[in-house]
């Protein structure tokens, strides 16, 4: 494994915030607010109405003027995004019709979007959370990073999102080292504490000490050899399996933000233990959001 470049800073110009405008993607904008007044950065608000319905007689559409569903749409979006003041981020809202990943997948290209922020539902349980969900074809399929803010983070105070303790777990892929530049800008950005993990479930006692010293070896070679001036820097080996182990480790230390890299491939979506389940296993019950970086 290689040592990132030296110039692991990131930049978010756009970032938009898919909203049905329930009560998780109203959670998941403060975030994306905080995050927008830290960079710099233009926020947009997009939601998809679903398409109209197929009718076997076509008949002239509804003129805007008369289209209940829109208009009651238009007045939610209008609610839903901040009103411009000293302090807030310029923001844009989008209202289309359309397939939601169609809609969302095309707000991504045209705005040339850096980030997207996203709220999930949480109602059957931990495994399929949010399997299926609008949420999860987000995080699965967009190209830029996805933050998730799951059911079980609390709602940002007025101070705003303090970056204290960020997690970074890895199983010292290509994949998963994709999103070590966030986990480290973020930790520079706000002098916070990184903790770089690995999990290895299964391991017999006596091999534990051998491989805890030669995966600590490994993540520290993966670091720039300024890393340690920008942030505090943490390297753990965990004899556990990942999904668990993340979230106990996240609510041990209280961890305000976890940064995963997971794999693009369907493949992943087969087993339990790789990591596109993890990850859907970690939002669904993250105390903090969840920055997800899609590898190939």
């Amino acid at each position: 494994m290689e040592a990132l470049q030296t110039n692991t800073r990131i930049s978010l110009h756009n970032i938009l915030v898919a909203t049905d405008f329930s009560k998780p993607s109203t959670a998941a904008l403060p975030f994306a607010i905080s995050l927008a007044q830290q960079y710099g950065a233009k926020v947009f608000v997009a939601h998809a109405l679903g398409p109209e319905p197929h009718l076997a007689v076509p008949l002239e559409p509804i003129p805007v003027s008369d289209d209940l569903v829109w208009l009651d749409a238009k007045r939610n979006l209008a609610k839903f995004v901040p009103k411009g003041s000293a302090g807030n981020p310029p923001c844009e809202a989008i209202l289309r019709r359309g397939d939601f990943w169609g809609v969302i997948s095309n707000v991504i290209w045209e705005n040339k979007i850096d980030l997207v922020v996203s709220g999930t539902h949480g109602r059957q349980g931990l495994k399929k959370l949010v399997l299926g969900s609008d949420a999860e074809k987000i995080y699965r399929r967009a190209t830029c990073p996805v933050l998730s803010v799951g059911p079980r983070v609390l709602p940002m105070k007025n101070a705003g999102w303090k970056l204290k303790q960020i997690l970074f777990p890895t199983d010292g892929s290509e994949d998963s080292l994709k999103a070590l530049p966030y986990a480290l800008s973020f930790a520079e950005e706000n002098q916070a504490d990184l903790i770089l993990v690995q999990f290895i479930p299964l391991t017999p006692p006596e091999y534990r000490e051998s491989f805890e010293a030669s995966i600590k070896e490994k993540l520290l070679r993966l670091l720039p050899p300024e890393a340690d001036a920008w942030c505090k820097l943490e390297f753990m080996v965990r004899f556990e399996f990942p999904a668990e182990g993340i979230l106990r480790l996240a609510t041990e230390r209280r961890a305000n933000l976890i940064v995963m890299g997971v794999k693009r491939s369907a493949e992943a979506a087969v087993s339990t233990h790789l990591p596109w389940t993890v990850a859907s296993q970690v939002i669904a019950a993250a105390p903090c959001p969840v920055l997800t970086v899609r590898g190939h």
